[in-house]
């Protein structure tokens, strides 16, 4: 199977809108704009379009039950039917979230398998001198010579392809359940890198653009792509050093000396090295008989921590000094813009020889490459926003219905007995009224009615105060702002 092309063109590629790219030099940083009140405006508006969606969200009604005094309201058999309803959907919420849950602690302990990634480094190259006197001495001057000072033509672009060889992913997988799942995508080459650099083994005045030193990150949300392109200008072969960083999770680090020589390991996860320390100090019976979580150090934890004791939750921060990063994977390799290998005439030589590296990674288990591509597949995330909308629809609904059953409450109580309805309905205004005057307690009598003061009109009643006219000019004056 040839290596995939189509990195040439993807997100994960080094390049820039005008050509191969980026560069940069080494330590080099850019200053930020300075913020313009329009971008300051429109930061301002997006966050009270956010705030605003929030306070709307907060008031979305999100109960999905059906109470009894709703359910007595409305036709039995259905309110029976939407309740056995709300049964099944909680008891299969229930089901699928023990079975998401007993996924995660079968795969928890579960190591990755090792594979074996081949890449494929190569470069092709343009407008070199020999290829323009192969068109027709096209660059060349009117006596014959070549300007070498000014060969803006001469480019050449390298390519790092990768494919994960057959029987590599899922090697310890059983192969009846491969059998059974649906057929996944590969993975592609980005996936086990986090990092690729390139380093020019020349000093950066000799660069043509000033710069010896080229940079690819993997980006948060990115697509794996399958090939990782750069180009340059160059008349000349270049040696260079392709520095590949891997992306494991959990990630390992580099152990200090002292601390590989107490795990016996060179390279391990901080989960590991805690786990380890805290299993040489139980071996040599270093923990305290009393607290379990103190460590008296002998000799070599000394040296290690230089402290006479230690406490279990501090070791994570006590490794931080030991550990350090994973040297990277580097592979030599020598761009050629010389007529044998970009153009060779001999048939039996390929043109732009692959030059082929083995590397050996870590690969995911099928069961969480399988949860993944479920989990992150857009028919997975359709179904969740049309379950989510139907919910919303759903509280909604029956928002609305407890809405209209208050107001049939209030309709047949006052057809029952308009009297004391009406008699309890104004002393409940008359009590609302009091609030708002802060005046509440003065006017209730026995009944939980307004007493003989509050009954008597006039301008010697309550109602020809100051205090009473001050608060309806306040009510009317709110009703003309609404």
């Amino acid at each position: 199977m040839q290596p995939s092309s189509r990195g040439y063109t993807a997100p994960g590629q080094m390049r820039r809108p005008t050509g191969p790219g980026p560069m940069y030099a080494a330590g080099h940083q850019t200053n930020a704009p300075a913020v313009s009140q329009a971008a300051l405006a429109q930061s301002q508006q997006e966050e009270l379009r956010r705030r605003e969606a929030a306070r709307r969200q907060a008031r979305k009604p999100t109960d999905l039950d059906i109470d009894d005094d709703l359910a007595e309201a409305t036709i039995t058999d259905a309110a029976i039917l939407y309740r056995k309803l709300r049964d099944q959907e909680k008891r299969l919420d229930a089901i699928m979230t023990k079975k998401r849950l007993d996924i995660l602690e079968g795969t928890s302990g579960q190591m990755p398998s090792e594979g074996v990634l081949r890449l494929f480094i190569s470069n092709t190259a343009e407008g070199q001198p020999w290829q323009l006197a192969n068109d027709g001495n096209a660059g060349f001057n009117e006596d014959g010579t070549f300007d070498f000072a000014d060969n803006s033509q001469a480019r050449y672009r390298v390519k790092i392809e990768g494919k994960l060889l057959e029987g590599s992913d899922d090697a310890d997988e059983d192969s009846e359940l491969k059998a059974s799942l649906p057929p996944m995508a590969p993975i592609k080459m980005s996936h086990f890198f986090k990092r690729v650099t390139v380093d020019f083994n020349r000093p950066a005045a000799l660069q043509s653009d000033g710069f010896n030193k080229i940079e690819w990150s993997k980006k948060e949300g990115e697509a794996d792509v399958d090939c990782i392109a750069f180009g340059r200008k160059s008349d000349e072969d270049l040696q260079v050093t392709i520095n590949l960083y891997l992306d494991e999770q959990p990630e390992r680090f580099k152990l200090s000396s002292r601390l590989a020589w107490i795990l016996d390991m060179d390279t391990a996860t901080r989960a590991d090295v805690v786990q380890g320390i805290w299993d040489y100090a139980r071996l040599f019976k270093l923990t305290d008989s009393e607290d379990e979580r103190r460590i008296t150090c002998d000799e070599t934890l000394r040296q290690l921590f230089r402290h006479e004791t230690v406490f279990f939750p501090n070791l994570p921060d006590l490794i931080l000094e030991h550990l350090s990063p994973l040297d990277p994977i580097k592979l030599p390799y020598t761009i050629r813009v010389d007529k044998d290998y970009i153009a060779p005439e001999d048939g039996s030589t390929p043109p732009s020889k692959y030059m082929i590296w083995d590397v050996r990674v870590k690969v995911p288990s099928t069961t969480k490459r399988l949860m993944q591509a479920i989990i992150s597949s857009p028919r997975h995330m359709a179904n969740l926003k049309r379950i989510a909308q139907v919910n919303d629809d759903t509280a909604l609904l029956l928002e609305k219905a407890r809405h209209l059953n208050s107001k049939r409450k209030f309709l047949l109580s006052l057809s029952h007995d308009p009297a004391t309805f009406v008699k309890r309905w104004t002393s409940s205004q008359q009590r609302d009224l009091e609030i708002i005057l802060a005046e509440a307690g003065r006017g209730g009598g026995d009944d939980g009615y307004a007493g003989e003061e509050f009954r008597r009109g006039g301008k010697d009643g309550a109602w020809g105060t100051d205090l009473a006219r001050e608060a309806v000019g306040l009510w009317l004056a709110r009703q003309k702002g609404h």
